[in-house]
Order: structure tokens, then C-alpha cells, then sequence
């Protein structure tokens, strides 16, 4: 598989052209649907904005059903590709920039605009924190009590995470673990509904 970085976290900046004010933001959308909700938020937040442009990649960086872009009613080709082209040739997934525009009444013209949604978009990027991508598989552990903290152990050292836990006469633990991970489990736990 072919590795790419996320956001760790969100970023914010502000960017002044010819009395223009370009606020940009950026964060990890996982799915479409994230990042259509990131960028209704930014409108609700900034109603008044003449313009909310767009670039996301909402997945990996090579999957096209996960790309999209947006002038929102700039001149074509000034806003949405620009702010769209940082992030593909960061190799950056699972993200979403929006620059949110409040016309300063000078005219910036195509080349203008260009370079300032450009430039915030570079300025949002370079302000996030990235990490490598890392996929991810949910399995179920059934084990008795005794060896839960063994497992817990096993399962953090590998950079898992335990979603949910279940006691009954047994435990059974639903995990997230690294899909290429290796968990040493003793023989007489089980995992099921996946394979470690």
C-alpha cells in the first residue's frame, strides 16, 4: 500500500491582498460527507463572506472519487484548482482547505486571485501538523480475565486502540490495530469477525 499523511489537526490563517481578506482553513475530512460538513460549517460560521472556495481530498491522494473542488462564483479556474493543486502535490488525503473570501473593492483580476488562493491555501497547509497514514483493521478478541491486561498491552505497543469491551463469562474486546500489525496472542485467545 501506498503511504500519504493526514492532518493531526486543524489550522487556521489570514491572508490580506489589496484589502481583500482570505481566511483559510484546513482539516482532516474522512469521507465526502466530512468534508461537504467542514465547508457548511465555514459558511454558517462566515455568512457574510462573498466567497467560500474549496479544494478536498477525502481519502487517499490517488482516489478521484474522493476529489473536489470549487470557485464558488470566482472566475473559473481561480480559486478551487489552485487551493485543489497544493494538496495534491503534497500527497496530503483525507483533508479539506476552504478559503473563505470578503472582497476588499479592489478587483484582484484571474491572475490575482490565482496567486491569493493560491498562497492561503499554501499558508493553511504549511500551518497543520501532518502523520503518516495508517490503515486500519477492526477485529473482536474473546480471552479470559486474567490475560485482558496482557492483551490490552499487546495491542497499545502495536498502536491499537480498544473501541469497546464486553464481560461475560469472558472477555471480549473490540479492537482497532494497524492492518499490517502483528498482535503475539497467546493460543487460547481468539479473534474473530477478522484476522490479526
Amino acid at each position: 500500500m501506498a503511504s500519504y499523511q493526514v492532518p493531526a489537526d486543524a489550522s487556521q490563517i489570514e491572508l490580506e491582498v489589496k484589502r481583500s481578506r482570505f481566511l483559510g482553513f484546513a482539516a482532516r475530512t474522512m469521507g465526502t460527507e466530512s468534508a461537504k460538513a467542514f465547508l457548511q460549517s465555514l459558511k454558517e460560521k462566515y455568512p457574510d463572506a462573498g466567497h467560500h472556495c474549496y479544494g478536498f481530498i477525502a481519502g487517499a491522494p490517488w482516489n478521484s472519487n474522493q476529489y473536489g473542488f470549487s470557485d464558488d462564483n470566482e472566475p473559473s479556474g481561480t480559486a478551487g484548482m489552485p487551493i485543489f493543486s497544493h494538496l495534491k502535490h503534497n500527497n496530503i488525503g483525507e483533508i479539506t482547505v476552504v478559503i473563505v473570501r470578503y472582497f476588499g473593492g479592489t478587483k484582484l483580476g484571474t491572475g490575482g486571485l490565482a496567486r491569493a488562493y493560491s498562497d492561503a491555501a499554501k499558508e493553511a497547509i504549511n500551518a497543520l501538523a501532518l502523520k503518516d497514514y495508517i490503515e486500519m483493521q477492526t477485529c473482536q478478541l474473546v480471552l479470559e480475565f486474567a490475560q485482558e491486561a496482557q492483551i490490552r498491552k499487546a495491542i497499545k505497543d502495536v498502536g491499537g486502540s480498544v473501541t469497546n469491551v464486553y464481560y461475560t463469562h469472558q472477555v471480549t474486546l473490540e479492537v482497532q490495530v494497524p492492518k499490517d500489525a502483528s498482535l503475539a496472542l497467546p493460543y487460547s485467545v481468539s479473534p474473530s469477525r477478522s484476522t490479526i
